[in-house]
């Protein structure tokens, strides 16, 4: 067994900055943030004073308190194992306030901090920079050598950030203070620049030499080639706010959409599902609140695709495959299908094939044939998917192969505890594939507000519904519960001996479940689904 303890976050920062070779750390400003940096593969965390105080929505003028600062690090910590450097702007004091701030950062597991020789309170280095006057160089010192002197981890590292070009003094002033601060027992110097091109750090470096660790912050100058950081023997470099601004960009396109939209359908498909926030959080204890408010039932839900159909209505597309492998944007209609039910956790999905079934072979998929599909129809593909479960029934989501859907339509299916469960678009002048998959619906109440908070169930299906009594269009999915499967399998299978039923599809079973006076429960929707009928259709799935 390996008795070796991992290195600490301190001496894992210290190796950083006497590395080899250029390292890298990246901002982040809470413990998510943090999180994240870590996963993607950062070796250490730039706590940014920046993204802190824009996070609490104040100014970077410390008008977040050091001990709200403090707070927060302390979720960062507590929620990565890899070291963070903390943008300590100026120490938030003197010499004394200096020494408490080291106590307090090594109490909560802090690598470094990053001082600036600026006067408290600080004021942005990017906001008229050169109108700022500087800290008295030797106070400055006084104030390195109070920090070294109260902390007691000996790898615990202190960053002088040297302003000097930032405020307009040069580099004759940038070098003098740096060597100041580094025989102060700075444990690495961080030269700032507000230009567009690195000429002032490179200028600093080259009269610099190698005395300590040099730190770069290339938020300005973003556009030199990291290769001249390596060429110019830098010891690191600092993403310095990016993951903020990243974050800051993509919340208000969001806001944005929700507000022209008023609907989450807009934006739903394009943040990071809840699950995701809790994988990040790293929350076990919060398996009880996901089986509370995460979509019921999704894992333990399986899939069946009837694809066994040619799709003669595309011509030449389908000459050699089956619609159901027809492209749209790049891959099979398909591929869409099972992204979309595994995006909701949905693993288990069984394709029924047909013609040119050895065309149809995505991986990670179970597979059912119908060779018999030129002379029979959907129920009799349903027959086959259901008969190979071999009696080990479970929920089952049923759709087509050539039905494009968004991630919305399986996951409201599962968590419907009803045994038969149908979508329906009330938008129904809208749609012109009606009759191929079934016809229109007349239910217990239309789509209306009053429907939001009752149970709607499927009165009649089909063609000769009266016009003032549709209210809406079946979308061709159907949820049965595992006791409903295993009933319904059944009924079909007594369907099937009629030969009438020999090319009946999926609406004759849902005409005959209400014959028998079985509950088909409705829920409604306005779009958010394509059925590839036609290649009008096949155009228009490529913005979907």
């Amino acid at each position: 067994m390996n008795s070796r303890q991992p290195l600490t976050k301190t001496r894992q920062f210290r190796n950083l900055l006497l590395s080899e070779q250029l390292e890298f750390i990246c901002e982040a400003h809470n413990g998510l943030s943090a999180k994240i940096v870590e996963e993607a593969g950062f070796p250490g965390i730039w706590a940014s004073g920046l993204s802190i105080s824009a996070q609490f929505g104040v100014r970077d003028n410390n008008e977040a308190s050091w001990t709200q600062v403090l707070e927060d690090l302390e979720f960062m910590s507590d929620a990565t194992k890899i070291p963070i450097l903390l943008d300590g702007d100026t120490g938030y004091g003197n010499f004394n306030n200096m020494q408490r701030l080291i106590r307090k950062l090594e109490q909560r597991n802090i690598a470094a901090v990053c001082i600036e020789d600026k006067l408290f309170p600080k004021t942005n280095s990017f906001l008229k920079g050169d109108a700022q006057p500087m800290a008295d160089m030797h106070e400055f010192c006084g104030k390195i050598k109070a920090g070294k002197d109260a902390q007691t981890d000996p790898d615990f590292c202190i960053i002088a950030r040297v302003e000097s070009f930032i405020c307009g003094w040069g580099l004759t002033e940038a070098l003098r203070r740096a060597e100041a601060y580094h025989q102060a027992g700075a444990d690495g110097i961080l030269i700032h620049s507000a230009l567009a091109v690195p000429d002032e750090i490179l200028a600093f470096k080259r009269e610099w030499g190698n005395r300590c660790p040099v730190v770069i912050v290339p938020t300005k100058y973003y556009s030199t080639p990291t290769d001249v950081f390596r060429q110019n023997s830098f010891s690191m470099v600092i993403w310095a706010n990016h993951m903020l601004r990243a974050a800051v960009s993509i919340m208000q396109k969001t806001a944005r959409a929700l507000k022209q939209s008023e609907n989450l359908l807009s934006i739903e498909d394009k943040v990071a599902p809840v699950s995701e926030i809790f994988r990040l959080q790293n929350a076990a204890e919060l398996l009880e609140a996901e089986e509370r408010y995460l979509p019921r039932g999704a894992e333990g839900t399986s899939a069946v695709v009837l694809a066994a159909s040619r799709g003669e209505e595309l011509g030449g597309l389908t000459a050699e495959q089956p619609k159901t492998m027809v492209k749209i944007q790049g891959a099979p209609i398909l591929s869409h299908i099972v992204d979309a039910y595994n995006a909701v956790g949905m693993k288990d999905i069984l394709v029924v094939r047909g013609y040119k079934k050895d065309a149809v072979n995505l991986p990670n998929l179970t597979y059912v044939d119908n060779d018999d599909f030129s002379q029979t129809g959907e129920l009799a593909s349903l027959s086959l998917a259901l008969r190979s479960r071999k009696g080990l029934f479970q929920p089952t989501i049923i759709s087509y192969g050539d039905v494009l859907f968004n991630k919305y339509i399986p996951q409201a299916l599962c968590q419907e505890p009803d045994d038969c469960v149908i979508f329906v678009d009330s938008n129904w002048q809208d749609q012109t594939s009606y009759a191929r998959l079934g016809g229109f619906a007349e239910c217990t109440l239309p789509n209306s507000r009053k429907a939001f908070n009752a149970k709607v169930y499927l009165k009649q299906l089909g063609d000769r519904v009266p016009p003032d009594a549709i209210h809406g269009v079946w979308m061709g999915f159907l949820k049965l519960s595992s006791a409903a499967a295993s009933d319904i399998n059944n009924v079909i299978l007594e369907m099937l001996t009629d030969p009438e039923n020999r090319k009946a599809g999926i609406p004759h079973l849902l005409q005959e479940l209400l014959r028998r006076g079985y509950p088909i429960r409705v829920l409604y929707t306005v779009g958010h689904w394509l059925d590839i009928n036609s290649l009008d259709d096949v155009v228009q799935a490529g913005n979907f």
